[in-house]
Protein backbone atom coordinates (compact mmCIF):
# COMPACT_ATOMS: atom_id res chain seq x y z
CA UNK A 1 0.00 0.00 0.00
CA UNK A 2 1.85 3.32 -0.80
CA UNK A 3 2.17 6.45 1.53
CA UNK A 4 -1.08 7.99 1.92
CA UNK A 5 -0.26 12.07 0.88
CA UNK A 6 -1.34 14.55 3.82
CA UNK A 7 -4.23 17.36 2.49
CA UNK A 8 -3.86 20.53 1.37
CA UNK A 9 -5.71 22.68 3.76
CA UNK A 10 -6.59 26.19 5.12
CA UNK A 11 -7.03 27.22 8.51
CA UNK A 12 -9.34 30.02 10.15
CA UNK A 13 -10.17 30.87 13.27
CA UNK A 14 -10.67 33.94 15.06
CA UNK A 15 -7.53 36.85 16.11
CA UNK A 16 -5.23 34.78 18.76
CA UNK A 17 -8.23 33.18 20.44
CA UNK A 18 -6.68 30.73 22.58
CA UNK A 19 -8.90 27.71 21.16
CA UNK A 20 -7.73 27.61 17.79
CA UNK A 21 -4.49 28.32 19.25
CA UNK A 22 -4.38 24.68 20.63
CA UNK A 23 -5.99 23.41 17.69
CA UNK A 24 -2.68 24.87 15.58
CA UNK A 25 -0.47 23.35 18.17
CA UNK A 26 -2.32 20.30 17.92
CA UNK A 27 -2.55 19.89 14.20
CA UNK A 28 1.43 21.11 13.78
CA UNK A 29 2.30 18.45 16.23
CA UNK A 30 0.70 15.48 14.15
CA UNK A 31 2.74 17.05 11.34
CA UNK A 32 -0.13 18.67 9.37
CA UNK A 33 0.98 22.33 7.69
CA UNK A 34 -1.86 24.54 6.50
CA UNK A 35 -1.11 25.63 3.51
CA UNK A 36 -2.88 29.29 4.76
CA UNK A 37 -3.97 30.73 7.90
CA UNK A 38 -6.63 33.33 7.71
CA UNK A 39 -7.40 35.44 10.98
CA UNK A 40 -10.57 36.74 11.53
CA UNK A 41 -9.75 40.40 13.32
CA UNK A 42 -13.18 41.56 14.56
CA UNK A 43 -15.08 43.14 17.40
CA UNK A 44 -16.72 39.85 17.37
CA UNK A 45 -13.80 38.00 17.75
CA UNK A 46 -11.89 40.10 20.64
CA UNK A 47 -15.27 39.26 22.65
CA UNK A 48 -15.19 35.61 22.39
CA UNK A 49 -11.64 35.69 23.17
CA UNK A 50 -11.72 38.01 26.17
CA UNK A 51 -14.70 35.58 27.56
CA UNK A 52 -12.75 32.60 26.82
CA UNK A 53 -9.36 33.94 28.31
CA UNK A 54 -11.27 35.01 31.42
CA UNK A 55 -12.72 31.15 32.11
CA UNK A 56 -9.45 29.63 31.84
CA UNK A 57 -7.34 32.53 33.72
CA UNK A 58 -4.08 31.32 34.97
CA UNK A 59 -3.84 28.15 33.14
CA UNK A 60 -1.23 28.00 30.23
CA UNK A 61 -2.19 28.01 26.47
CA UNK A 62 -0.75 27.72 23.48
CA UNK A 63 1.97 29.96 21.84
CA UNK A 64 0.43 32.79 19.72
CA UNK A 65 -0.08 32.03 16.16
CA UNK A 66 2.88 34.58 15.30
CA UNK A 67 5.51 32.20 17.70
CA UNK A 68 3.93 28.68 15.79
CA UNK A 69 4.72 30.45 12.82
CA UNK A 70 8.28 31.69 13.78
CA UNK A 71 8.98 28.26 14.77
CA UNK A 72 7.84 27.29 11.03
CA UNK A 73 9.96 29.73 9.20
CA UNK A 74 12.97 27.89 11.42
CA UNK A 75 12.36 24.55 9.76
CA UNK A 76 12.27 26.72 6.11
CA UNK A 77 8.01 26.48 6.32
CA UNK A 78 6.70 29.70 5.40
CA UNK A 79 3.09 29.68 5.55
CA UNK A 80 0.81 32.56 4.70
CA UNK A 81 -1.17 34.54 7.50
CA UNK A 82 -3.40 36.52 6.40
CA UNK A 83 -5.99 38.58 8.06
CA UNK A 84 -9.64 39.50 7.67
CA UNK A 85 -12.14 41.64 9.14
CA UNK A 86 -14.48 39.07 9.05
CA UNK A 87 -14.10 35.19 7.92
CA UNK A 88 -18.05 34.76 6.41
CA UNK A 89 -17.32 37.80 3.32
CA UNK A 90 -15.83 38.39 0.13
CA UNK A 91 -12.33 38.90 2.16
CA UNK A 92 -11.94 35.93 2.02
CA UNK A 93 -12.28 33.64 -0.92
CA UNK A 94 -9.50 36.12 -2.85
CA UNK A 95 -7.09 34.27 -0.61
CA UNK A 96 -8.26 30.64 -1.07
CA UNK A 97 -10.02 30.78 -4.70
CA UNK A 98 -6.72 30.00 -6.68
CA UNK A 99 -5.42 27.18 -4.10
CA UNK A 100 -6.04 23.82 -4.61
CA UNK A 101 -7.43 22.62 -1.12
CA UNK A 102 -8.55 19.81 -0.05
CA UNK A 103 -10.18 20.92 3.00
CA UNK A 104 -10.57 24.34 5.20
CA UNK A 105 -10.44 23.34 8.75
CA UNK A 106 -12.28 25.35 11.08
CA UNK A 107 -10.30 26.04 14.40
CA UNK A 108 -12.94 28.27 16.63
CA UNK A 109 -14.84 30.60 14.28
CA UNK A 110 -18.47 31.97 13.90
CA UNK A 111 -20.82 30.02 12.04
CA UNK A 112 -19.72 30.29 8.06
CA UNK A 113 -21.72 30.00 5.13
CA UNK A 114 -21.94 30.53 1.54
CA UNK A 115 -18.82 29.86 -0.97
CA UNK A 116 -16.16 29.04 1.55
CA UNK A 117 -18.05 26.04 2.21
CA UNK A 118 -17.94 24.71 -1.38
CA UNK A 119 -14.51 25.83 -2.10
CA UNK A 120 -12.39 22.43 -1.04
CA UNK A 121 -12.35 19.33 -2.56
CA UNK A 122 -12.93 17.14 0.46
CA UNK A 123 -14.95 19.67 2.69
CA UNK A 124 -14.58 22.04 5.51
CA UNK A 125 -14.10 20.47 9.02
CA UNK A 126 -15.35 21.67 12.39
CA UNK A 127 -14.90 20.87 16.14
CA UNK A 128 -17.99 21.59 18.18
CA UNK A 129 -18.23 21.41 22.17
CA UNK A 130 -20.80 19.22 21.97
CA UNK A 131 -21.96 15.56 20.97
CA UNK A 132 -24.06 16.21 18.09
CA UNK A 133 -27.01 15.96 16.68
CA UNK A 134 -28.28 16.31 20.15
CA UNK A 135 -26.52 19.32 21.28
CA UNK A 136 -25.46 21.82 18.44
CA UNK A 137 -25.10 25.64 18.69
CA UNK A 138 -23.47 27.52 21.74
CA UNK A 139 -23.06 26.86 24.69
CA UNK A 140 -23.16 23.33 24.26
CA UNK A 141 -21.84 22.01 27.69
CA UNK A 142 -24.18 24.43 29.59
CA UNK A 143 -26.61 22.91 27.46
CA UNK A 144 -25.74 19.10 27.79
CA UNK A 145 -25.99 19.54 31.38
CA UNK A 146 -29.55 21.21 31.11
CA UNK A 147 -30.80 18.65 29.07
CA UNK A 148 -29.19 15.94 30.64
CA UNK A 149 -26.83 15.08 27.97
CA UNK A 150 -23.78 13.67 27.85
CA UNK A 151 -20.91 15.96 27.89
CA UNK A 152 -18.24 15.39 24.85
CA UNK A 153 -17.65 16.95 21.34
CA UNK A 154 -17.81 15.81 17.71
CA UNK A 155 -16.20 16.69 14.62
CA UNK A 156 -18.28 17.48 11.70
CA UNK A 157 -18.30 18.50 7.70
CA UNK A 158 -20.23 21.66 7.55
CA UNK A 159 -23.01 22.32 5.36
CA UNK A 160 -25.09 25.62 5.27
CA UNK A 161 -27.02 24.45 8.83
CA UNK A 162 -25.45 24.67 12.39
CA UNK A 163 -23.88 22.04 13.34
CA UNK A 164 -25.52 19.91 11.00
CA UNK A 165 -23.26 18.20 8.92
CA UNK A 166 -22.10 14.69 8.37
CA UNK A 167 -20.36 13.54 11.76
CA UNK A 168 -16.51 12.33 11.61
CA UNK A 169 -15.93 11.91 15.16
Amino acid sequence: MGKMTKPTFAYLLLKEHPYGREMLRQILSKGFIPTIIITEDSAIGDEEREKFLKRIEGKEIAPTIEKQLAELEMQGVDVPHISVPIHNSEHVMPHIENLDLDLIVFGGTRIIRGEILDHPKDGVINSHPGLLPDCRGSASPAWSVYHDIPIGSSTHFCDNGIDTGELLL
